[in-house]
């Protein structure tokens, strides 16, 4: 049976074998505000999963002002997950992450605003996703795959998989690229930045809307 000290000592081991700036086990226990939030998380998921709701939410949300990482407690989190650096980073509550996952600063598993229940991306076993991508919509992202930062993913990504982007495009395979890009077909810079624009107004609006209601 695995034990919490079991977890903490993965946890640690995982930040150490892939952050090279990582210096000792000390270090990463009381100074890592990813290794902070994965531990916080496992807490307020337990309370979530007890039906202390409130106390879940509680949890949640004092670790996000301490960390910058916002990750509802409902979300699934394997084992040996790391937050590199952590701040900005959304995780929300349907998304679940597979073992070994290794997320950057800004990078958001979130929904559209389409769906009901299932609303927020699986990712598998082994998945790095890079600074500032985003991940948006109920469906899977395959094992052993990378997300290049700043890439906006809308739809299923396969397993051993590399996509970039906006939106995000498989252009690697199994070891394998998929297709050249050429003069017609390259990637719209100007597009992009629409693109990243549009969901952060999304999300201001999300944020205001809670702020009126609050207010109310």
């Amino acid at each position: 049976m695995i034990t919490i000290f079991d977890l903490l000592r993965e946890d640690i081991a995982c930040v150490r074998d892939r952050d090279p700036a990582a210096r000792s086990a000390l270090e990463i226990l009381f100074l890592y505000p990813g290794f902070k939030a994965i531990r916080s998380h496992r807490r307020a998921h337990w309370c979530y999963e007890h039906k202390l709701f409130f106390l879940a939410r509680l949890i949640s949300q004092r670790s996000s002002k301490r960390t910058g990482v916002e990750i509802h407690p409902a979300a699934q989190i394997g084992r040996r997950v790391f937050i590199d650096h952590g701040t900005g980073v959304v995780i929300g509550e349907t998304a679940i992450i597979g073992d070994d996952v290794t997320l950057y600063q800004g990078v958001t598993l979130g929904g559209t605003g389409h769906h009901t229940g299932k609303r927020h991306p699986t990712i598998g076993n082994n998945v790095l996703i890079g600074a500032g991508a985003k991940v948006l919509g109920p469906f899977t992202v395959g094992d052993n795959s990378n997300i290049a930062a700043g890439a906006v993913v809308l739809d299923e990504i396969p397993p051993n998989s590399t996509a970039v982007g906006v939106p995000a495009r498989v252009v690697k395979q199994n070891g394998k690229r998929v297709e050249e890009l050429d003069q017609i077909h390259i990637p719209d810079p100007i597009a992009m930045e629409l693109c990243k624009l549009q969901i952060e107004i999304d999300r201001m609006k999300k944020k205001l809307e809670k702020y009126e209601n609050e207010e109310k």
